[in-house]
């Protein structure tokens, strides 16, 4: 008789307004609504980062960096850099970013964090290889270090990979 092992790598999860460093095997996750994650990754390095960001401008107002998109990018970048990640080599992945609530509204978080981080990444000159973005469900999604796979997984839906 044989018996099947299987191991489960550690996971971390990321809370609204955090940032996860990770390198090698290491996989975070995030459930999302209008929050964006957003997936930082230097492939030579193995080394990520994945922010669950809620908002699209701290506007000067105090926060954990990862709150919002303005402070969140500009933290992952420097963190990538001092872990010896090459800005020039660094790719993106987004997901998030849906309309929870009334769709015809004038604030809609959603969208809002969506086009700041795309305006944010450009700035930075970061390119955005993948996106999984908008609608009206929230998001459970899985990031692996190793691969750069990010899993998305909304309810009702067959499960994409990034």
């Amino acid at each position: 008789m044989s018996a099947t092992l299987t191991i489960r790598r550690p996971e971390t999860m990321v809370g609204m307004g955090q940032i996860a460093v990770l390198i090698g095997e290491e996989r975070a996750s995030a459930v999302l609504g209008s929050c964006v994650g957003v997936a930082l990754y230097d492939e030579k390095r193995k080394l990520g980062t994945l922010a669950h960001i809620v908002l699209p401008t701290s506007a000067g107002r105090p926060g954990l960096p990862g709150k919002f998109v303005d402070t969140a990018i500009v933290w992952m970048l420097n963190e990538l850099k001092s872990r010896g990640a090459d800005p020039r080599r660094l790719t993106c992945k987004l997901t998030g970013g849906a309309t929870m609530f009334a769709s015809n509204g004038p604030f809609q978080i959603g969208q809002q964090n969506i086009d700041a981080t795309r305006q944010t990444l450009q700035a930075a000159n970061v390119r955005i290889v993948a996106e999984h973005l908008g609608g009206s469900k929230g998001r459970r999604i899985t990031f692996d270090c190793e691969s750069f796979a990010v899993v998305v997984e909304t309810a009702g839906e067959a499960s994409a990979t990034l």
